[in-house]
């Protein structure tokens, strides 16, 4: 008997998460002996516990082929809703969806915790003897899932992207900073990544043979405002201007932070920012050469925006996607798609599997033999293991009068079959 598919994405998005959406829906679509409609969640899992489910195989296919030149979530919606163990009333709804719409394979986009949900999923429905399959789709520009040891997971779909964009972003400050350097002579930037340095690492790669005045702080660095200070007056010194990246995460005290589901620091809606603070620390103590410091703050433009998506990334975002939908095929149910790096010179990959019980709220950092004597440089072994994954053109973006023309799909939910439903967190 065939069986209908579901995918949901959950999480903050990346500028090639839809790839991984769209490797997901046409392998469902290779596979017509076995799946007969596939389905979206409409905002994640959210959408799941609302019965709010969109069909995937009603679309326009063009629409669906503009799916990979489309960035963040737009497209299907995405979520920041926390499954917490004790919310079985949420647990219960979401088998009970599944069930009513004869859904046999259900894909999760995400990061850790959205791997754990889909374990916990998994679990749930081998305990309820639903015959459901559930595989795991991973996402994060943090690239902060798996271990210290790379073996779970080289790096994740999305990083990639976040990586150009700083690359291509430092160039362009740089050149910014030599022209108004006698007026604003240093430059802070803000990069996203809470508590791992990746992100900020990736600065790195705009200037691999360190020529610019470019300093760089990881959450890892353990510096702080006052070492910051130091470094920055000694750049300045030599070469009368500074370039100054600092991580999301990176200790300035109090930042009157707000939380969001997941408990995890939602810096662009708390009171104030790591590059703030450093701004007005710089600005309030002095710096040693005529000028101000300025600070910038990206913020979702490095995860949002298509023109520096990485052709790398978007490639394999969509493999792992197609990955996913094999693996639930051949494997059953459990696992999440991976991408693990050759050895060798070559920048080479493969796509395998990993249990979704072993990457769930697994977390790891940017490792500190990366991070240069000093702690504001990464070393020529960041740079090699990140450059590989910004290269080629410019991605393939269709533009109609001038403006970017991204995936507009018809969102128009199917017929509910069970009663309303108020998903347990939307009481706190």
């Amino acid at each position: 008997m065939k069986k209908n598919a579901l995918v949901a994405q959950s999480g903050g998005p990346s500028p090639v998460i839809n790839a991984s959406l769209q490797g997901v829906v046409e392998a469902c679509f290779d596979y017509p002996d076995k799946i007969e409609k596939v389905y979206a969640g409409w905002h994640g899992i959210e959408g799941v516990l609302l019965e709010e489910l969109i069909d995937m195989g009603k679309q326009p296919r063009e629409e669906l082929q503009l799916l990979r030149k489309t960035p963040a979530s737009g497209a299907v919606g995405t979520c920041r809703y926390k499954l917490r163990e004790d919310q079985r009333e949420d647990f219960n709804r979401i088998i009970d969806v599944l069930k009513e719409h004869n859904v046999g394979y259900f894909f999760y986009i995400g990061g850790n915790d959205s791997m754990d949900t889909a374990d916990k999923v998994s679990r749930l429905a081998r305990e309820r003897g639903l015959e459901l399959v559930v595989a795991g789709v991973p996402k994060t520009i943090d690239n902060d899932l798996g271990d210290d040891k790379f073996t779970i997971i080289d790096h994740t779909p999305g990083y990639g992207s976040a990586a150009r964009y700083w690359a291509h972003a430092i160039q362009n400050v740089n050149e910014e900073n030599r022209g108004m350097c006698g007026s604003e002579s240093v430059a802070v930037l803000q990069a996203m990544g809470r508590k791992a340095g990746y992100i900020t690492a990736a600065a790195r790669l705009a200037d691999p043979q360190r020529e610019m005045p470019l300093q760089l702080y990881m959450a890892e660095s353990g510096h702080n405002l006052e070492t910051l200070a130091e470094n920055v007056n000694n750049e300045l010194m030599r070469s009368g201007r500074c370039i100054v990246v600092v991580n999301e995460g990176f200790d300035v005290g109090s930042l009157g932070e707000a939380r969001d589901a997941f408990g995890h620091i939602e810096y662009g809606a708390s009171k104030t920012t790591a590059a703030q603070v450093v701004v007005n620390y710089l600005n309030e103590h002095g710096i040693k050469v005529r000028g101000q410091v300025t600070g910038q703050l990206p913020g979702v433009l490095q995860r949002s925006t298509s023109i520096h998506a990485s052709p790398v990334d978007l490639d394999e975002a969509y493999e792992a996607g197609r990955k996913a939908v094999q693996i639930a095929m051949e494997d059953g149910t459990g696992w999440m798609a991976t991408i693990l790096r050759v050895p060798g010179k070559e920048y080479k990959v493969i796509y395998d599997k990993v249990k979704l019980n072993v990457v769930a709220n697994s977390e790891r950092f940017l490792p500190r033999e990366w991070i240069a004597k000093g702690g504001i440089d990464v070393t020529d072994d960041f740079v090699a293991y990140a450059a590989p994954l910004i290269q080629g053109g410019w991605p393939d973006i269709e533009l109609v009068n001038g403006l970017q023309r991204f995936a507009r799909l018809d969102i128009r939910l199917i017929d509910k079959k069970l009663p309303a439903y108020k998903p347990q967190s939307f009481n706190g």
